[in-house]
């Protein structure tokens, strides 16, 4: 069944706009550490895991990398319970200094040249502290700028943590080329690869400033005025099935840019024998034409309805994987940013409605929670070993054609889930799918 629910929106043009700043920034720095690690995991696993097979160091590194994802979940329950309970202020800034010391803390990590195996032990302790973190950053972001938008326009403050997420990505990879480009290798592998994370201290810093200005949900001030502040487990628990449903939701978003994206620039080195520059080229080419992209998409969210979107994405995804696929075989450059391109555009169509559709789907008094562990579970568990998996499944069958039918099988899957989801959108109050 469904009951209606008022999101208040009394919030000032002025303190909806420091919001979005503030809640961007944290996705900036999320994304921005993400894409200096893997920039940098070549330099790290020689340095932190130094053996004669540079492979096994590469290997180890990117393990490391797993693990912060592995703990993503975890931290998306802690945070989320934190945001829940005190106060979606509090928690993303405390998450905001978690992943900024994390991140900082690498930069001025001693190599195992130094201090031996108590490097690697640093390394894994630290990724750890930033999955934890980022496993409330987003979403808490995300839950915030909602509750505070008036109906209509829901969608488009929801979605500016993806904005941040992108520019961070684009940031990071910017960065890290340019360190490596002025300083040369030497440098780079001697102290030039401890900047990048010095930087995301400065990052981290910045956001916390503007995080101070925040203005706390106004959702969540009536919920501590009904309940007193408590969080009720046991409703958490009846939301189990909603819960389910959205890790599947996110299936597509999940799994379809950390394969198209992340895995491909991999595959298109490997496989396609395409110099690691050019690939990471059209890689960028793709991630600007999403960024132009997301905003756009958000407000036709919150002109058309969330699922609107969702099921031309989810469908266009089904259907076009394979001959977007084909395309990033060619040749021909351009063919291959076009076949990527295509991938980033119903992406992030599916995901500029995805914000708003869960924030209003769920309860205020345990909204952080229940988002925290349906995106981290499907990003986590799914999305973050894709790269894994269609690594695996090309070598086992030897298709080259088997990245694109898993994505096929994720849009097919979030496809069914949106069935039977009430929409959200429009000037009315936001519905709750409450449990029968």
């Amino acid at each position: 069944m469904t009951a209606r629910l008022a999101i208040d929106a009394t919030t000032s043009p002025d303190a909806r706009r420091k919001n979005v700043i503030a809640g961007a920034i944290g996705s900036v720095l999320e994304w921005y550490d993400f894409a200096i690690y893997g920039y940098l995991a070549p330099i790290l696993g020689t340095l932190f895991f130094p053996t004669s097979d540079p492979v096994a160091s590469l290997l180890a590194a990117f393990g490391v990398f797993a693990i912060g994802y592995a703990a993503r979940p975890v931290g998306g329950a802690i945070f989320g319970y934190i945001g829940d309970k005190l106060g979606r202020k509090p928690a993303l800034t405390i998450s905001l200094l978690a992943m900024g010391v994390a991140t900082f803390a690498i930069g001025v990590m001693p190599t195992d040249a130094q201090i031996g195996s108590g490097a690697a032990f640093g390394l894994v302790l630290l990724r750890i502290i930033s999955g934890l973190s980022v496993g409330g950053e987003f979403t808490g972001a995300i839950i915030l700028l909602g509750e505070h938008a008036s109906a209509n326009r829901r969608a488009y403050y929801a979605i500016w943590p993806e904005v941040g997420c992108l520019i961070g990505f684009l940031l990071g990879s910017a960065i890290g080329a340019a360190a490596s480009t002025v300083l040369g290798t030497a440098s780079m592998m001697a102290w030039g690869w401890r900047v990048p994370f010095l930087l995301g201290g400065v990052i981290a810093v910045w956001g916390t400033v503007f995080r101070r200005q925040m203005t706390e949900s106004p959702a969540l001030a009536a919920v501590k005025m009904r309940t007193g502040g408590a969080v009720p487990l046991t409703a958490l628990l009846a939301h189990w099935r909603i819960i389910v449903r959205f890790v599947a939701v996110l299936l597509l978003s999940g799994v379809g840019f950390y394969t198209m994206f992340i895995y491909a620039a991999s595959y298109l080195t490997e496989r396609m024998h395409i110099s690691t520059a050019r690939a990471l080229d059209i890689n960028t080419g793709g991630l600007i034409v999403m960024l132009a992209l997301v905003v756009p998409a958000a407000l036709l969210s919150d002109q058309v309805g969330r699922k609107p979107l969702m099921y031309f994405a989810s469908i266009g995804s089904f259907a076009l994987s394979y001959p977007l696929w084909w395309l990033m075989h060619r040749p021909d450059p351009w063919a291959i940013f076009v076949g990527q391109a295509g991938f980033g555009v119903l992406f992030i169509v599916y995901f500029a409605a995805v914000p708003a559709l869960m924030s209003e789907l769920l309860p205020p008094e345990v909204r952080c929670t229940s988002m925290g562990i349906a995106y981290n579970v499907s990003v986590g568990f799914f999305g973050g070993t894709s790269p894994l998996v269609a690594t695996y499944l090309v070598a086992r069958t030897a298709d080259d054609y088997m990245p694109a039918y898993y994505v096929m099988a994720a849009a097919l899957i979030s496809l069914v889930s949106l069935i039977g989801l009430p929409e959200t959108a429009g000037p009315r109050q936001a519905v709750v799918f409450q449990p029968e």
